[in-house]
This record gives structure tokens, sequence and C-alpha cells, in this order.
């Protein structure tokens, strides 16, 4: 479904938030028969409608919001409108159409962009692949679930979005170079079930892309996808030190100022990517290593903060699951490591994090909510030491005394920051003044 199909239609669009503004705003120029806004008045992220470029659109809120959805031909719906919603699965059962706004502006612009997306390294991916175009003479616009919703983007002949799940989902349309850098469990209250979860991921490369790529390391996306498999010896690879392209090295590894395999394997992917696009990253190879050298990391992923005690402290609030602070335990390995989790409880499995812990040696102390639960699914392991602080602040004191000099705190959550912080910023605020006020 395109914009244009929108024309002398009813159509709704749920949500207030910038995806809102922004689907309302795209919509109203194009004709439908009917057009309102659903407020979404529980969503953090909704903004003043009245300030908006959208206000002329009649915003619906209190009582009237499920007649005037159920009233649509179309809903368009922001991504924070679960799957499992009752009035989503009621408007499908009525014959309305759902659809997002990153899937209407897919339908006109598959041809012209790269779509990543992944339950962990998206972002950096995502960010890796503009920059390294931009470095090689290839601009692109950057937008989708990181910066400018896609309805806003401006004209151009090449984009690059990172997008979520929930963005993935209504998908009709794979973008022309579909890249997917990994797959666990995650936001399951959202799709209603692990499965359901992978099959609205990989939705991305449901509607024949022209190229995919993955991350050949990770073993959900390689039973699950076909395409260029990024990170073996025949492509790009990371081998003695070296960034190499089918054994030939490009540039050394210390190029890319991100710790761990992971960050590794997301260099690779965005290198694949430029190479379906048509850029030969061997004669690039100069450009290419200056490009990487100066990529900024994004913050709150694995972000290093200096400290005079000789301590590294290290805010990974972004880890929002047990997988993802695997990760960054590892990128970690072979330092003496106190690891901070514990937030909003989502009733998660924290056993694969045991099973990963079993051979290690570290500190791990548990905040709330979750935290009590995650140290005792750890309880017993014969390296590790469980702790349980109060709040976050108190964490970080006794993180400071549990961890020898030259060793690592690494605040990786394996979980939300709702209810105890506004959001994952606000986490990591406290995190930073915390470590100041502790110093």
């Amino acid at each position: 479904m395109r914009l244009s199909d929108l024309r002398d239609r009813s159509v709704a669009v749920w949500g207030s938030g910038r995806e809102g503004v922004a689907a309302a705003a795209a919509i109203a120029p194009v004709g439908p028969a009917d057009l309102v806004a659903v407020d979404d008045t529980l969503n953090f992220l909704a903004l003043d409608w009245a300030q908006s470029r959208a206000r002329d659109v009649p915003l619906i809120t209190g009582d009237g919001c499920f007649d005037a959805l159920m009233g649509a031909e179309v809903i368009v719906r922001s991504p924070g409108i679960g799957q499992t919603h009752p009035w989503i699965i009621e408007a499908r059962r009525r014959g309305i159409e759902v659809t997002g706004g990153t899937a209407l502006w897919m339908a006109d612009h598959a041809g012209a962009t790269v779509g990543v997306t992944g339950s962990k390294g998206k972002s950096t991916t995502t960010t890796l692949i503009h920059h390294l175009l931009g470095g090689v003479g290839r601009p692109a616009v950057l937008g989708g679930n990181i910066g400018t919703a896609p309805l806003d983007l401006p004209p151009a002949q090449q984009y690059v979005l990172e997008l979520s799940c929930y963005q993935c989902a209504d998908l009709a349309d794979s973008p022309r170079v579909a890249a997917l850098t990994a797959l666990f469990p995650e936001h399951l209250d959202w799709h209603g079930g692990e499965e359901e979860y992978y099959r609205d991921k990989l939705n991305l490369v449901a509607h024949g892309p022209e190229h995919v790529v993955y991350n050949a390391a990770d073993e959900r996306l390689a039973a699950r996808v076909t395409g260029r498999a990024a990170g073996l010896p025949d492509g790009f690879h990371v081998d003695g030190g070296q960034v190499r392209f089918r054994g030939e090295p490009l540039f050394a590894r210390t190029v890319l100022g991100l710790v761990g395999i992971h960050n590794e394997r997301n260099l690779c992917v965005a290198l694949t990517v430029l190479d379906s696009l048509g850029v030969d990253c061997v004669a690039e190879r100069d450009a290419l290593a200056a490009a990487v050298s100066s990529y900024q990391p994004l913050p709150h992923r694995l972000t290093e903060i200096a400290d005079p005690s000789g301590l590294t402290f290290v805010d990974d609030t972004l880890a929002t699951s047990p997988y993802a602070s695997m990760h960054a335990i590892d990128a970690y390995e072979g330092r003496a490591l106190t690891v901070i989790v514990g937030g909003t409880d989502r009733g998660l499995d924290y056993t694969p994090l045991r099973d990963h812990l079993a051979t290690r040696t570290l500190t791990v102390i548990g905040i709330p909510d979750s935290g009590a639960r995650i140290v005792e699914t750890l309880a017993d392991l014969p390296g590790v030491r469980t702790e349980v602080a109060e709040d976050l602040v108190a964490a970080v004191r006794l993180a400071r005394k549990l961890t020898p000099v030259g060793g690592a705190v690494l605040l990786s959550p394996a979980a939300p920051s709702y209810g105890r912080f506004r959001n994952f910023e606000h986490r990591s605020e406290v995190f930073l003044q915390a470590v100041r006020d502790t110093a």
C-alpha cells in the first residue's frame, strides 16, 4: 500500500508521537475521504498535537478512540501499538487494513533503501553503513528508528534506515538491501511470542529484496535466512588483527574504535552491504580505513567513562535483554569485571545468561526490579559472586569496593529502564552521576 492508495479512503492514524505526526502530515495532502488521529495517551513519546505539523488533523481522545478506529477503512499505527493489542486484533477481525508509516514510505522508496534490523547492533551497523558510504563519496540519508521518521525524510538517491521489529512487522515491500545483525528473543509481549517476534523481524526480507546480508555467526539467523553471509572467510571477516575480504587484508582491526567481537561482526555486515551496493571495498580500502577510524560510537552502547580510580566504568544501558548483556560481558573478557543488572521485570528467562557465565569469573550486582531474580538465577555458579543493591547509586558504590584496580564496572542491565527511570537516557544519567559522586 502506497500513500497514494489512501486517496478517497477513510484513514485513522493511531499514535500521537513523532511517527503519528509524520503519518498524519504525509497523508493529509493525498486527499483521504476522512482523516483523524487517535491519541495514544499511555505512550510517553506522545507530543503536543496542537503544536505539531499535523495540528489541522482532528485528534480523537478519550471514549471516542475505539469508535474512530473501528470506523476507518485503514488504520496507520505507530510502532508502539502492538500486534497483540485487542483493538488491533478486533480491527483485523472486521476486515480493516492495518499498516504503518514505514510500510507506506517503503512502498515508494524500497529500490533506493538499505534497511537494517536486528535484536542487537542495528543502530551501530546502520550508522556505520551511512558513515562509510559518505567516506567513499556515496552520501546517503539516514533515518528510521534512529533519527527521522521515514515519512519525514527528504528526497534522496540513497537511504539507510534502521528498522525496529515494530516497523518491520507491517512491511509489504523489502528494501533493495536488507541487513540483519542478530536474532534473539525480545519484545515478546508486543509480538505475542518468540516465533511471532522472529516472524515480524524477518518480515524485512520476506518481500523480494535484491540483496540479503546477515551475520553468519548468529545461529538463529543462519538457520532462518539465506543470502550473503558476513563474517566468513570467503567474505568480509576479521582474522589475525586485520579486517579482510576473501583473505586479503584491508586495514587493521584497531582502526575500529569499538570493543567486542559483536562490533567486528557489525563492521563486516556494513562492509558487505557496501559491496552489495557496488562499492569496490578493496580499491577503496584507504578511504574506508579513514572512515572507520573517524566513526564516533553511539552513546549508551559500551560507552567507557574515565575515572581517576583506575577502574573503567562502562555505560551499556541499552542492553535490555540477557543476550545483549552476554555480548557486553564478552567484550571485556580477560579483565576483572563487575556487572550491574536489573530493571523492569518482563518475566524474561535468564537461564541463557546463567549458561553463558558457567565458566566465567566475575561479580554481578542486582538492582530493582528484576535484579534479585537475575542474581538468584546465577546462584551457585562457581566463579560468579552475586550481590544485591537497593538502587543504581548503591550498586556503583558497592562495585567500587568489589572491583580490583584495572577492572571494569559494566552497567549492562539485561532489562528495560521503565518504572524506576523515565527511560534509558535517564538511567544512563543516574549512572554517570553516581560514578562522579562516588569517585
